[in-house]
């Protein structure tokens, strides 16, 4: 049955770009820095607030009123904290309802000086020719750091990632160890895409949503603390330093922002979806018609064994389990495109 209601954006990058998309990653990351620098000085300039009511001092404002000294001191060990910033940046960058999150708005509507910038393939092309109210909020395809992926990833990076690190952070404060807290947070994303994210509302459930959800929540974390990708650790982007929120000194912090969260798990052609059965059949189809041959004329050196072994990197990352969910009933370039 078609879902009467679709509010998650779905994406397509089986049907690639007539034309290579331009690398947007230096404004996509520009935008990242100046709103996490709008959101430390807007929690500084309420921490200097806070500070002056505490110790008596004349408050230029009219619109503050200062409390008791407990509710000062509560007030500030809060503005302090890591839950503080965390929620601060989510609302410069994550708010707002899916797929309308600011910072995924700004994605479909900035003008980018790199062009072509965005590209979303036209409804009769469209792996979701049956699903119409599908193809109604399919995201465009961007490219950054040299990934494609859909625009709604960057809404389920701010968003979901902010409920990912809030789910994590309430497990850890219940005496769960890092592992299961972060198990906790993947099983309720994994929910999220059997119902109102997914497969509910649009017949998707998708592998690459969980990715972009789990790496949200590290970019929180990172936030504040050191965050282990990989063999490296990424330090903490803020300290504290007198009481005020400071960023770290780091030479490549600019590009390190969202940078390390950027990998072909984002790619749904890639790291392939689940579909429902009617839908299944007619993606499997319109990918075999159109898509294959786009894919062997812009890559005639790729083989079946490359594209899944490529696939097969992809379930984990870096050895972490982001909620990767298998099926036989996969959709991929790989299993459509060569032999019979």
């Amino acid at each position: 049955m078609q879902p009467v209601a679709a509010f998650a954006f779905e994406t397509d990058q089986y049907n690639l770009p007539p034309q290579p998309l331009a690398d947007i990653s230096d404004e996509v990351s520009k935008y990242t820095e100046e709103n996490l620098r709008k959101a430390v000085e807007k929690i500084n300039a309420e921490i200097i607030i806070r500070q002056s009511c505490l110790e008596n001092k004349s408050v230029k404002t009219g619109e503050v009123k200062c409390g008791s000294a407990d509710k000062e001191r509560a007030r500030l060990e809060y503005l302090r904290s890591e839950n503080a910033i965390a929620r601060k940046v989510y609302n410069q960058l994550g708010s707002g309802i899916i797929p309308f999150t600011k910072s995924s708005t700004w994605m479909e509507s900035h003008e980018f000086i790199a062009q072509p910038a965005r590209y979303k393939t036209g409804y009769r092309k469209s792996i979701f020719l049956v699903f119409p109210t599908d193809y109604l909020t399919i995201s465009s395809t961007v490219n950054i750091y040299g990934t494609q992926f859909g625009t709604d990833k960057i809404a389920h990076f701010f968003q979901q990632g902010y409920t990912y690190y809030k789910i994590y952070n309430r497990a850890l404060a219940k005496g769960l160890t890092p592992e299961k807290a972060a198990r906790k947070a993947v099983r309720w994303g994994q929910k999220t895409e059997r119902t109102f994210y997914g497969t509910l509302v649009s017949g998707v459930y998708s592998n690459a949503d969980l990715f972009s959800n789990f790496v949200g929540m590290k970019f929180y974390q990172g936030l504040t603390r050191p965050v282990k990708i990989g063999s490296e650790t990424k330090p903490a982007v803020l300290f504290l330093k007198d009481g005020i929120w400071t960023f770290g000194e780091n030479a490549d912090l600019r590009i390190s922002f969202i940078k390390p969260f950027i990998s072909d798990h984002l790619n749904e052609a890639l790291n392939p979806s689940m579909f429902i059965k009617g839908l299944r059949s007619s993606v499997r189809r319109i990918v075999r018609k159109q898509s294959c041959q786009q894919w062997h004329k812009q890559y005639p050196d790729l083989s079946q064994a490359d594209l899944n072994q490529t696939s097969e990197g992809l379930k984990l990352w870096y050895g972490e389990d982001y909620g990767f969910t298998d099926s036989e009933n996969f959709v991929t370039i790989a299993n459509t495109c060569f032999g019979n």
